[in-house]
């Protein structure tokens, strides 16, 4: 579907026009967006818009990394919003020219259907143009980064705090994925952070400049998230690494119990053993108290050897 938004230089915006009747003014200014487009309307970037084949390429061919490339009489740019459920990533493209502003989407965009109902419900567009409904439409986009973080933070500390008892394996599951979020989260928002710090250091650029501490806005908002990002990564570290001191501990506990044992059995074994062996000219098999000598012997020597190991610390 495309839709066309045409603002007049008396300010009245009109909705009605197609893409085959559209011809440009060169005193208003245009929104066209292309929203999910079938093979036919695409073919409008090239016959009706003339962009650069390689733009369009970019388009068709998505998951492009988050760009900008001039061209004589336009800008380009690749940017990425998020999916809140699934973290998967929507490329959303820009043509900004002089007096018009082309979007380009395979999937549906809150961010742009945002501004646009918006843009139909005013009735004063003097500060905007193009590059405002670019800034709009950017500011949305990233604005909705920050939930997915905070949620992934809300998350990260229950599984700190483990409130309801969960064993160490789910908690290191839970873990793991939210690790793997939070690098879905980096290889997006990093790109588009080098994107903006790239818009606002350009100087061919003109309306972001004019609008350069609404487009800085932007980048500081994305420097923070992106530090929110690598200091949640490094907690998950931390936590990893705890919980692996934690098992690590646990089984050098069992380790040392199991030992205790065994060196306490090993002697009792030993003459068990000397005892158990089948000669006949063997000394004391003939004692009356025999065997309750060599029990009682037995006994006080795991009692001897359990009070030497905790003398020696070994439970504590």
């Amino acid at each position: 579907m495309i839709q066309i938004m045409e603002i007049t230089n008396d300010h009245k915006i009109h909705t009605n026009r197609s893409i085959e009747s559209l011809e440009m003014q060169p005193d208003n200014w245009y929104w066209i967006d292309f929203n999910q487009p079938k093979e036919n309307e695409i073919t409008h970037l090239d016959t009706k818009m003339q962009f650069h084949p390689l733009a369009i390429e970019d388009c068709i061919h998505s998951m492009q990394r988050p760009k900008l490339d001039y061209y004589d009489d336009y800008t380009f740019f690749v940017t990425h919003a998020l999916n809140h459920n699934d973290l998967s990533k929507k490329e959303i493209d820009f043509f900004i020219g002089e007096n018009y502003i082309v979007t380009f989407h395979f999937d549906d965009s809150q961010e742009i259907n945002q501004v646009w109902n918006r843009m139909l419900q005013m009735t004063n567009f003097d500060k905007w143009d193009a590059y405002r409904v670019f800034y709009e439409v950017l500011d949305k986009v990233v604005d909705n980064y920050f939930p997915i973080v905070y949620e992934i933070e809300d998350e990260l500390s229950e599984v700190e705090d483990n409130p309801n008892g969960e064993t160490m394996d789910v908690l290191l599951d839970q873990l793991f994925d939210l690790r793997h979020q939070l690098l879905t989260l980096r290889h997006t928002i990093n790109p588009v952070r080098d994107l903006f710090y790239r818009m606002l250091n350009s100087h061919h650029l003109e309306g972001i400049r004019e609008r350069r501490e609404y487009f800085a806005d932007i980048y500081d908002h994305l420097v923070k998230l992106a530090e929110m990002v690598a200091s949640n990564r490094e907690i998950t570290n931390d936590i990893r690494d705890n919980y692996l001191s934690m098992t690590s501990h646990q089984t050098n506990q069992v380790m040392k119990v199991l030992t205790i044992i065994t060196s306490i059995f090993a002697p009792l074994t030993f003459i068990a053993g000397i005892y158990g062996m089948n000669f006949a000219n063997m000394p004391e098999l003939n004692w009356q108290y025999g065997y309750f000598i060599v029990l009682g012997a037995m006994a006080v020597m795991a009692v001897l050897m359990f009070v030497w190991f905790k003398r020696k610390g070994w439970f504590s």
